[in-house]
């Protein structure tokens, strides 16, 4: 079902990474696309992990971050987007002195999820657990 959606309708959820705001998700009628606002302060990042079925876009809306496809990196900045295949593995880290603000973009939406979103962390597994050093 169309519908606006207004700052005050995003459910914000507070993870040990960072915060997600869920802005579109399958209870809010989406059938294709999970779209969520996600903040980094400076230090936090979302560690190594995949989306299983999914594909995903990052865009950097302010501050900035370093990005890892797989074990390759870069730095983003404001303006900045990364495109992900489904299943690749990647991370964000925010390794600045300023909040960083993503706007990320997956689909398709998981029925299955009440989020729309799945996610396996592999941070723990090699090469992951130890590429950052």
């Amino acid at each position: 079902m169309s519908s606006f959606v207004k700052q005050a309708d995003v459910k914000q959820e507070q993870f040990d990474w960072g915060v997600i705001g869920w802005r579109l998700t399958p209870d809010r009628g989406s059938k294709h696309l999970v779209i969520m606002d996600v903040t980094l302060e400076p230090g936090e990042g979302h560690d190594f992990h995949r989306h299983p079925g999914q594909e995903e876009m990052i865009i950097l809306k302010q501050g900035q971050i370093t990005q890892y496809i797989e074990q390759e990196s870069t730095s983003l900045g404001a303006g900045d987007s990364v495109y992900l295949d489904e299943g690749v593995v990647h991370a964000s880290f925010n390794e600045g002195s300023e909040t960083a603000h993503l706007q990320v973009v997956i689909g398709p939406s998981m029925a299955s999820e009440p989020t729309g979103y799945g996610l396996e962390d592999v941070s723990s597994e090699e090469p992951w657990a130890s590429l950052r050093g």
